[in-house]
């Protein structure tokens, strides 16, 4: 007879500072949500009075571990949550309020990038202003802009920043590795114009790219902006008040 040891499961568990279960919400046909286990390797107490965040991730639903016990907290799109989830168990979680949906890109046949997603710097910290220059320093190195609410979220950026100001400021833009999808062109240099009349006194653009100084400048043209785009941060900055 052989038994299958916890290994360095227990330790590694316990010591982590937050621990992540991942697997499928079913085993073929047989339930893993079950009431009771012949071998207990971790404990869920012992976690939450620790404070230790813990989560069991599957194909169909989220749970986190609550004061309670188990709390359901996401749903794959299309799921039933009393059909495929609750009806499964041996026992009914707690179930949070509102349920949030995970994300449909998961489960499409198209690549997530996920690449860009945890190398990309968050949005908000893409801005800095300098208030002796009235400068606004934009960097939109490596940011992917694939839809029209990509397009409103830098808008809205913008207008948070500068408004509060009461006045019109100077802006250099990074646009090294800077990713436009074609369908959402005409959104991004709309956006980019009516930045420029109501806040910018002027703006420069650079980037390494050769071919998006090609794309992005007739797109920019074609709104009535200023469509040259330098190639170095040094040449932004020393045209930026001509």
């Amino acid at each position: 007879m052989r038994l299958a040891g916890a290994g360095g499961f227990i330790n590694i568990s316990q010591a982590a500072k937050k621990v992540v279960f991942v697997g499928s919400f079913m085993a073929g046909e047989q339930r893993k949500f079950v009431r009771e286990v012949e071998h207990r390797t971790f404990a869920g107490a012992h976690a939450q009075a620790a404070g230790k965040p813990v989560l069991y991730v599957t194909e169909r639903c989220v749970f986190r571990l609550g004061a309670n016990g188990l709390e359901l907290i996401e749903v794959a799109p299309g799921v039933d949550v009393e059909h495929d989830i609750i009806a499964q168990m041996e026992f009914r979680p707690a179930i949070a309020d509102p349920v949030a949906t995970m994300e449909a890109a998961i489960f499409a046949d198209a690549p997530m990038g996920l690449r860009e997603r945890l190398t990309s710097k968050p949005l908000a910290d893409r801005f800095a202003y300098d208030a002796e220059q009235s400068t606004l320093f934009i960097d939109f190195e490596r940011l992917s802009i694939r839809t029209p609410a990509d397009v409103e979220a830098v808008r809205r950026e913008v207008e948070s920043r500068v408004a509060p100001l009461g006045k019109k400021v100077y802006a250099i833009v990074n646009y090294d590795h800077f990713h436009l999808d074609p369908h959402v062109e005409d959104d991004w240099a709309q956006m980019v114009y009516d930045l420029v009349e109501g806040f910018y006194l002027n703006v420069t653009r650079y980037t390494t790219s050769g071919f998006l100084r090609a794309k992005l400048g007739p797109a920019l043209a074609a709104r009535g902006v200023a469509p040259h785009i330098y190639e170095t941060v040094e040449e932004a900055r020393a045209h930026l008040r001509d």
